[in-house]
């Protein structure tokens, strides 16, 4: 047995590969084949939402440059948004993907994030449900500006902000349907991204919500188990059954 409260046993930990690899052949099929980072990177510029993210860090760099007014207080924002970042993924996650539709005084609430994650668990390999809504990316990218201009003491430090969630976005983006991609991981961390969020998709879905990093709010909030103590859940593919 292993000292650390968090790490399964080798045995475990290999029970559990298994069966994730037999939950996720099942869902695939046959359609998963090798291909290159290279390959991955240009199909990753194919769809909407990259470019759009990658438009809001260009115009908030170029901006940032021309207010000029640079202070270190500049840094504070940017730093508590990386330290709490892996909170905000958990917490979108749990709470607006994972949304339950529901009546409100008659009138249905279920958003379109909500719609597409619920098909993007039906099916994984779907590349374009992979990536943020366009149309909903675009009332996130007018909150973030609006909140950047009107939300500090001096627009310098909005706009420092800004370019680091475009930052952020972007390699949420990335790292996303880089999981979802058929390149297979070959960097220790990323292995352990890629498990954990496969996990989530192919073994139980009220697990191992982040996806750009492993252990961090999932261990805060109590859903990083081990995974040979966690049954396959028969909802993974239809949300909510």
């Amino acid at each position: 047995m292993t000292n650390n409260p968090f790490q399964a046993s080798p045995e475990i930990e290999e029970r559990a590969q298994q069966r994730l690899a037999a939950e996720e052949a099942r869902i695939t099929g046959t359609r998963r084949t090798a291909v290159t980072l290279g390959t991955t990177f240009r199909e990753f510029w194919k769809h909407p939402s990259p470019w759009m993210l990658l438009g809001v860090l260009v115009g908030a760099v170029a901006w940032r440059a021309a207010e000029g007014d640079w202070r270190l207080t500049d840094l504070w924002a940017p730093v508590i948004w990386v330290a709490l970042f892996p909170v905000l993924e958990w917490v979108i996650h749990v709470f607006i993907l994972h949304w339950r539709p529901r009546k409100v005084a008659g009138v249905k609430i279920d958003s379109e994030l909500a719609r597409d994650h619920r098909r993007h668990h039906a099916d994984p390999r779907d590349i374009p449900l992979v990536f943020i809504p366009w149309r909903s990316l675009i009332a996130v990218i007018a909150g973030a500006v609006l909140i950047s201009v009107l939300a500090f003491p001096r627009l310098g430090q909005g706009l420092t902000f800004l370019v680091v969630v475009g930052v952020s976005g972007l390699i949420y983006e990335w790292s996303h349907y880089l999981i979802h991609s058929d390149y297979k991981p070959r960097t220790k961390a990323y292995k352990a991204v890629w498990r954990n969020h496969r996990l989530h998709h192919f073994k139980n879905e009220h697990y191992w919500f982040t996806v750009t990093s492993t252990a961090t709010a999932d261990r805060l909030f109590g859903t990083y188990p081990d995974p040979g103590s966690v049954q396959a859940s028969k909802t993974a593919k239809n949300l909510h059954g």
